[in-house]
């Protein structure tokens, strides 16, 4: 089955919006777009050319290389799961690595990359039927969304859940390392000047901190449920 509307699903970083949003387009039918790969892509794209050192972004050039820029999604038979492919490159274990993380906020702080992919991903949601996740995405990528969700959960668990994540990948960071990241991508999303990450008026509020997936999916079933009867 799939749906007649779009889902829009913003919050905090390693809230479980992406957890959430394939659970909903698995059972659905429904196109996913992680938003936060694409950033992580231009990110990637950037480390790679020099274009970011230090934590400082040269703006000129990345300007100049908007357009060298291609982002697409294909999907993985064996995992049932969407991967981010950077100009031809399958990158998506790159992109999870804590070195993209720890940089991807200021890269998505860039008017002119926001611009180009957001455009990008209103192009993708006329299509209709899709779940789409991210920071503005309820606010300004699809504001006429019949379903918004803004999840959180507290810093400390947020913290322990991409710690874990990253050991099992079998990355060397500590957990202060972790919190710290997390607490300063926080404090940039929701402080850039551009399409700040808000709770849009009409979002529905879900704090999964003390919810388990099983939970937290079926509140959103109830949900989708109640939107598919209005």
């Amino acid at each position: 089955m799939s749906l007649p509307f779009n889902i829009a699903i913003d919050g905090h970083s390693s809230c479980g919006k992406s957890t959430i949003a394939k659970a909903v387009a698995s059972k659905y039918g429904m196109r996913y777009i992680d938003t936060g790969a694409m950033y992580r892509a231009v990110t990637l794209y950037c480390m790679r050319n020099n274009i970011i050192n230090d934590k400082k972004v040269d703006l000129s050039v990345l300007i100049s290389k908007l357009d060298e820029i291609t982002i697409n999604f294909v999907f993985n038979a064996e995992t049932k799961g969407s991967e981010t492919i950077l100009n031809g490159e399958n990158v998506e274990q790159i992109i999870r690595g804590f070195e993209v993380s720890d940089n991807v906020s200021i890269v998505a702080q860039i008017q002119q990359v926001r611009e180009k992919l957001i455009a990008s991903q209103q192009e993708i949601g006329r299509e209709g039927n899709v779940v789409m996740d991210g920071r503005d995405i309820g606010t300004k990528v699809f504001p006429d969304a019949k379903l918004k969700l803004f999840v959180t959960a507290s810093s400390e668990i947020r913290a322990q859940r991409r710690y874990d994540e990253l050991k099992k990948k079998g990355e060397k960071v500590t957990f202060e390392e972790v919190l710290g990241n997390l607490t300063q991508r926080d404090d940039h999303d929701t402080n850039r000047k551009i399409n700040p990450l808000v709770q849009a008026k009409d979002a529905i509020l879900i704090d999964n901190s003390d919810l388990t997936i099983q939970k937290q999916n079926a509140l959103i079933d109830e949900l989708i449920t109640t939107k598919l009867s209005e």
